[in-house]
């Protein structure tokens, strides 16, 4: 059964999200049997690369809320964070573009690194007070501490075009699919679960979609075929 996620670094629920299914999916007892895919979704498609701004005031002028409302808000995301584990810094974050980390997200998938890089940007993002926007040599080191190649990952950051069509190519998917915000779980490419659920609501999906999996239809033939007992040799 696969899971495709789609996400963003800037996303603070797709921070939780994740914690909260990845905790179903460690409790599923066909978690083996189980692909994740993570792909791109940008909260803010076209953002200049140096337009960097607080958190809070981004989010009273997105919004139109007041300072303190802003500042409640992530006073409360901060908690929700917390009761899953999660480090979170309500006070000091900025908000920029996360199309070069979308790149080298795809960067990794190719390496086999994605989980482990997805992460760390997370947690670098909302845990820590080093900025994630606009800074190639932060992006270098989370990438190397992921286990990728330093050189190739400054080759991907130095190119705007590397990957570039891998990442529009999932944000027209997710349009396609319905996905107006993220966190956007598909499961089995049959069910949708937009936001951050509880990890019993991820739970149920997971056991109604794999319980509802299609079983597969043998068409009979005469063909030769090779087993565990060896191959059929025909016979004159």
């Amino acid at each position: 059964m696969r899971v495709e996620i789609w996400s963003d670094i800037a996303c603070p629920w797709c921070y939780v999200g994740k914690a909260r299914f990845d905790k179903a999916l460690a409790a599923f007892p066909h978690r083996e049997q189980v692909e994740v895919v993570h792909r791109s979704f940008e909260l803010d498609p076209g953002r200049a690369k140096d337009d960097i701004q607080p958190v809070i005031t981004m989010l009273t002028k997105k919004y139109g809320m007041s300072e303190a409302q802003a500042e409640a808000g992530e006073d409360n995301l901060g908690a929700q964070a917390a009761a899953e584990g999660l480090p979170y810094r309500t006070r000091g974050r900025d908000h920029g573009s996360t199309f070069d980390m979308h790149r080298l997200l795809h960067h990794a998938r190719e390496q086999g690194r994605r989980p482990e890089l997805l992460d760390l940007l997370y947690r670098a993002n909302f845990a820590e007070e080093r900025s994630v926007y606009n800074d190639d040599e932060r992006l270098v080191g989370l990438a190397t501490a992921a286990g990728l190649d330093e050189d190739a990952v400054r080759r991907v950051l130095a190119d705007p075009e590397a990957y570039a069509d891998e990442v529009r190519a999932d944000e027209r998917e997710a349009a396609q699919l319905g996905a107006t915000g993220v966190p956007f779980f598909v499961l089995d490419r049959k069910y949708g679960i937009s936001g951050a659920q509880p990890a019993e609501v991820f739970a149920q999906a997971l056991t109604r979609a794999w319980d509802e999996r299609s079983p597969l239809t043998l068409v009979d033939g005469d063909a030769e075929v090779c087993g565990p007992d060896g191959c059929a040799v025909p016979r004159s």
